[in-house]
Formats: structure tokens, C-alpha cells, sequence
């Protein structure tokens, strides 16, 4: 081996070995601030980077609200602790496992109030023996590459959906299903019912959310528009045969005031009525608070119903390009109707909208298309080369934007268009392919009557 060889794999070795040391177990000790981003809060003084594995053993654990909190692994639970961990506003990205419930005897608990929590490996809840993992999802998004619960003999992992979203990367929907058939996944405390999808509401992913049995519009943890805010809500069922629910409903931006409840007459909206839905007036930016209380049965003791939130605010527009479109030529040439629409709150001011071309065929034989007036929702496009056509309709509310496209595929005739339809079967007789059985195939027929090409012998083939 060359000296030179060898000085180069001494100075991997080397590098190698700093990068093992710079990794570290850091542990929270909360001498400061409940926040994950104040240094003191750790053992050493560090906060932990994304080569560390952060140590969680004690009530209260670290409150992630601010960007850009990063861990490799994170444990909850360590020690045979009871620990805890909160997300409400900031982000926290691991690269590998979050173990709650990690040691046994342990119970862990990760609290996601609002914010995002990335998860690029394992989420596992109960690893060890008597180990215990729960989740709150009241808000925010949760997403994770793997979700895994009750690993160990004699764990618990148990996961509660409200206003958050948990997301988990592909196909999960079997391996969830399961976790909620077994009852270690609820909705609202099975106040709820659970929505569980495959690539619908995420692009390859499974989304899971849940809607609480009153089903509380606007959503809970979503987004209304400003103004005037009708806040609906479905009645519970009653005991008696003909019994009319009263309810009473609060509403307020403060938490405080509907947490504690100290003046509840200064946030009533709704007063022991049978109703289903109010109106209310919201500024931008602001996040409301609300909650129906039921008088089922006992006319003094109310059913007191769970604490919803919203933020009001403009809404981006909702716009439809419209359906795709198999089309062609005529005469060398297409026009069609483009018909896009869009609907928009009207917060801020009457909304603008812009047709574009995002690609079309490169032919330099033929023209680029036009759209007749790129302004209007309701416009058309003239056409001349064979090949797609993607369209955008962006509208404008002054804030923000919303967007949609179209795809046209236009062929050198019908024939081919129609060749092109996820469904097209070829006609029996169509000998020419041309999509009509006609006097060319008899012809064909005719020529072919009777002709026998199968073999008399054996073939070698070269």
C-alpha cells in the first residue's frame, strides 16, 4: 500500500470517528423554559442537532414551538419515566425512530396541538415490557414513514385523532384499518368517527382524520372565511319519543374564557334553543374558539360538549379548469370552449383570473395556440398541432391564489381519439382499423375468402 493510500484511509478513519463523537444522547432537564429551542433546557447546553438522540424522562417534557427543531431519535419515556412531548406551532423533524413508552415500565406521551411534526422513520408506540405510547392528534399534522404499536409483551400504544392529521407514507390503509378494529386508534375519544384514505387527499399517502359526532362545520381545526360565519353542528340523538334538544353554544377568541368558563353568559351565543346553526361575525387572522353544550334528558344538566376550534380568515379561490379532454383535428384546425370556474369568499376584493399555456406540442409546422381571452373564465382555444395541451386557470383574491389544469389531447381524426379512450374495445370486422365496419373491410373479406397461410411443415428459423 502507498503512503499515500495510507494517509487517506488514517483521514477517513479519523473523520469517521469525529462523526461518532459529534452524535450524543442529550438529555432534557427543563432548568429554564418549557421550550425545546432554549439550550439550558438540555444536558450540556446543547440543543439537540439531527445526529443526536434526544432523551425525554420527565413531566413536563419540551414544547416544540418554533422552526426547525431537528433530532435523530428521540425517546420518550426514558428511564421507566413517565414523559411527555408537545408540538404546538413549531416544526421537529427526526431521520430515525421516536420510541414512546421506550423502557418497561415507561408511558410516554406525544401531545401534537398544532404545527408539524415529520417523522422520517418509525413512529412506535410501546416498545418495551408494561411500556405505554399514546398520541394526542388535536391538532396539527403528524407525519411518519412507518407507524408501528404495542411491540413489546404486555404494552400499550394507543392513538387519539381530533382536529390533527396523521399521515403516513404509502399504502398504510390495511395496517391502519387494524389499529382502529382493535380499538387502540379512536376519533374524539370515540366521540368520533375516523376518515381513512389511500392517495385521495394526499398524493401516496394514507390520511387519516377524524370528525366528532356533532360534526362541527366549520371543521374543527380548519378554515372559514371571515365575516359573517354560520357555525353548524348535528344534534344529539334524544332519549325520550318527541323530546326537543336545547342547546347552548359558546364562542369566543379567547381560550381562557372558554376553558374556565369564568363568565359563560359573555360567550354565549345560542341560549337553551333547539337549533343547529348561528351566525357569527370573525375578523382575519384569528383563530375562534367554540362549544355546544346539549340538554338531553335532565333540562338543568347539560351534556357538555368538547372544545372546537377554527381560524378565520380569506380563503384561497376554489377553482376547476374543468374535465380533460380527448379531442382533433378538423380541417387541420380545433377550437373549443374552455369553461373554468371559480369560487371565492370575497373578503378582500373581486377575484381576477389568467388562462395559460403550461406546454403544448412542439411542431414548427404548426402555429402555437391561442386562447381567445386569457382573462376569462368562459374562453376558447384554437388548436393546430397534434399532440397534449396542458391549460392552467389561476384566480387571484388579492392574497392568495388558486389554481387548476386541464389536459387536451387532440388527434389527427376521430379515429384515433377514439383509439385513445381507456375503454375503447375495436369493433369486430374492422379490418382496416379505422373504426367502422363499412364496404373497405367487406372487401378485405372478400379478397382474403378462403385463403389458408397456416403451415404444411416444419419451419427452422435462422
Amino acid at each position: 500500500m502507498s503512503g499515500k493510500m495510507l494517509r487517506i484511509l488514517v483521514l477517513l478513519m479519523v473523520m469517521s470517528l469525529m462523526g461518532v463523537s459529534e452524535a450524543a444522547v442529550v438529555s432534557w432537564n427543563e432548568s429554564a423554559d418549557p421550550f425545546w429551542s432554549t439550550p439550558n433546557n438540555w444536558g450540556g447546553g446543547l440543543v439537540p442537532t439531527s445526529a443526536d438522540t434526544a432523551s425525554i424522562g420527565m413531566v413536563p417534557g419540551p414544547v416544540v414551538a418554533n422552526e426547525g427543531a431537528v433530532a435523530s431519535i428521540i425517546w420518550i419515556g426514558a428511564g421507566r419515566a413517565t414523559a411527555d412531548l408537545t408540538v404546538d406551532g413549531g416544526t421537529l423533524t427526526t431521520d430515525l425512530w421516536v420510541i414512546v413508552g421506550i423502557d418497561t415500565g415507561s408511558n410516554g406521551t406525544i401531545n401534537m396541538k398544532s404545527g408539524t411534526f415529520r417523522i422520517n422513520s418509525t413512529l412506535l408506540l410501546g416498545d418495551r415490557e408494561e411500556g405505554t405510547g399514546h398520541v394526542n392528534l388535536d391538532g396539527g399534522v403528524l407525519t411518519v414513514n412507518n407507524l408501528e404499536m404495542r411491540r413489546g409483551p404486555d404494552t400499550v400504544g394507543t392513538l387519539d385523532v381530533q382536529a390533527g392529521t396523521l399521515i403516513v407514507n404509502g399504502n398504510a390503509v390495511p395496517t391502519i384499518q387494524g389499529y382502529i378494529d382493535n380499538g387502540w386508534i379512536t376519533a374524539y375519544d370515540g366521540n368520533g368517527m375516523l376518515e381513512l384514505d389511500y392517495d385521495i387527499t394526499n398524493e401516496g399517502q394514507t390520511t387519516l382524520k377524524a370528525v366528532h359526532k356533532l360534526n362541527p362545520s366549520p371543521r374543527d381545526g380548519g378554515l372559514a372565511s371571515s365575516g359573517d360565519t354560520e357555525l353548524s353542528w348535528a344534534l344529539p340523538d334524544h332519549y325520550m319519543p318527541d323530546q326537543t334538544v336545547l342547546v347552548d353554544v359558546y364562542f369566543t377568541d379567547d381560550f381562557d374564557a372558554i376553558w374556565t368558563f369564568t363568565n359563560p353568559e359573555a360567550i354565549r351565543v345560542v341560549n337553551k334553543q333547539n337549533a343547529n346553526s348561528v351566525i357569527v361575525q370573525t375578523q382575519p387572522k384569528t383563530r375562534y374558539y367554540w362549544a355546544v353544550d346539549a340538554y338531553v334528558g335532565d333540562p338543568k344538566d347539560p351534556i357538555i360538549g368538547p372544545i372546537f376550534s377554527f381560524i378565520a380568515d380569506n380563503t384561497a379561490p376554489e377553482v376547476n379548469a374543468g374535465a380533460d379532454v380527448v379531442s382533433w383535428l378538423q380541417d387541420g384546425v380545433r377550437t373549443r370552449n374552455l369553461g373554468g370556474s371559480v369560487v371565492d369568499d370575497g373578503v378582500i376584493q373581486p377575484y381576477t383570473v389568467q388562462w395559460t399555456i403550461v406546454s403544448e406540442p412542439d411542431d414548427p409546422n404548426s402555429p402555437d395556440a391561442v386562447i381567445a381571452d386569457s382573462t376569462n373564465e368562459n374562453t376558447s382555444i384554437t388548436m393546430s398541432a397534434v399532440g397534449e395541451y396542458v391549460l392552467q386557470l389561476d384566480a387571484f383574491d388579492g392574497e392568495y391564489t388558486g389554481s387548476d389544469t386541464i389536459t387536451i389531447n387532440v388527434y389527427v381524426d376521430s379515429c384515433e381519439a377514439t383509439k385513445a379512450l381507456p375503454d375503447y374495445e375495436p369493433l369486430v370486422g374492422d379490418l382496416n382499423e379505422d373504426c367502422k365496419v363499412d364496404d373497405l373491410d367487406m372487401a378485405l373479406l372478400q379478397e382474403n375468402w378462403l385463403k389458408d397461410i397456416s403451415l404444411t411443415d416444419e419451419v427452422e428459423l435462422n
